[in-house]
């Protein structure tokens, strides 16, 4: 097991190391020289996405102001990376700071810096930051360009300019170019796999991505919504014996295994990560019945769990939460409801899923190449048998 797992809230079988083996890829990489007038179309019309789990936007004013005159002088500034994720649609994997600037300069609003991570929660919802919040003062106040002198006693021509006041040199600004270089992965299809190490080796603001985090941002949708209504009831938090949102979306994760194996299990094969992400692309076209039942049928196996102690998913040794006891059991237990089209009827009992917990099928099951095919199938499979149905 992973350092990551067995220092955390939980334990999983399914750790980074083995699930993220690093594979051969044949990518493409296009240079393309937008000016900054597209640059800004494509982020205000959502096209170019920036991804939730990046850091807020954290440039200073002057910063700030330093890119746009560069980019008025001509001077070379450094290239953006994007992820071609569909066509015409893009998330931002390094370039962040420099696009937003951009982005601020020609709304004329500059963000304030103790409402930045409002502004980001804002920005995630709608794809964009709506005119009435760009407008507010109490989120923004005027950008005009903050800049020192070049020389003793000599003003920097553009100091104090805005978008609007920079006359002459507004079409100089907005035809200069900017090169972005567009990520695409072609094979192996149907898995977005490079993601992961596009994102971790590309990105120069350090951030140590997990599977989950990642996923959230390509495959946003009505039913991750419907996860994340899930992940906030209190009976789930109580389940998991921790009552505060993992940073790195684990608990999210663990509730789109339980959905996925239950629903597309017949097709597992590993990696993990591989079969979540293709889970995760056909959840994506849910629609909202869909939706609205799977929200009744957890509800109802978490209603199922009522009876259970709040340590009943935790290993009994290391007090963490046993994500194979619990996706074995979400799945064993939902499985009759689901084919009928139904909500679980009467509770699980304490002592049948200690039996499962105990059981040396279930166990040997995760002993060795714990996410092979066979082995995830015998869990579930023994699960099943113990707890009976619902």
């Amino acid at each position: 097991m992973s350092d990551a797992a067995t220092s955390s809230w939980f334990e999983d079988y399914a750790d980074d190391v083995d699930d993220l083996q690093v594979e051969e890829y044949d990518i493409t990489a296009a240079p393309n020289d937008f000016n900054v007038l597209t640059i800004h179309s494509f982020l205000e019309s959502g096209a170019v996405r920036i991804p939730g789990f990046q850091r807020n936007y954290v440039w200073d004013i002057n910063r700030a102001s330093k890119l746009i005159e560069s980019l008025i002088l001509g001077l070379p500034v450094p290239q953006v990376f994007l992820y071609e994720v569909e066509r015409n649609k893009f998330l931002v994997i390094d370039g962040q700071q420099r696009l937003m600037s951009i982005y601020y300069f020609i709304k004329q609003r500059f963000p304030r810096k103790d409402r930045r991570s409002e502004l980001r929660i804002i920005f995630d919802e709608n794809g964009k930051i709506p005119d009435s919040v760009i407008h507010d003062d109490n989120y923004f106040e005027n950008f005009r360009l903050k800049l020192g002198e070049s020389l003793p006693n000599h003003p920097n021509r553009f100091k104090g300019l805005a978008y609007q006041t920079l006359e002459g040199y507004k079409t100089q600004f907005e035809l200069r170019t900017i090169r972005n270089v567009i990520i695409k992965q072609n094979s192996p299809q149907g898995d977005d796999s490079s993601m992961y190490e596009v994102f971790n080796r590309l990105n120069t603001g350090g951030v140590n991505l997990k599977p989950q985090e990642i996923r959230t941002s390509m495959y946003h949708s009505d039913f991750y919504e419907m996860l994340y209504h899930s992940n906030s009831a209190p009976k789930w938090r109580r389940l998991l014996g921790n009552q505060d949102p993992d940073l790195h979306m684990k608990d999210v994760e663990v509730l789109l295994r339980g959905f996925a194996l239950l629903i597309d299990g017949a097709n597992y094969a590993p990696s993990m990560v591989k079969f979540l992400n293709q889970f995760s692309r056909k959840a994506r076209g849910h629609n909202s019945e869909q939706n609205g039942y799977l929200a009744r049928l957890m509800e109802s196996f978490l209603e199922a769990c009522s009876d259970l102690s709040e340590n009943a998913f935790l290993n009994k040794k290391s007090g963490r939460f046993n994500v194979a006891l619990y996706e074995a059991a979400f799945v064993a237990a939902c499985k009759t409801p689901f084919a009928e089209k139904r909500t679980l009827n009467g509770k699980i009992e304490s002592d049948r899923l200690n039996a499962l917990e105990g059981n040396k099928e279930f166990l040997d099951a995760m002993l060795e190449g714990t996410t092979q095919t066979k082995n995830v199938r015998a869990r579930l499979n023994c699960a099943s048998q113990v707890l009976g149905q619902f």
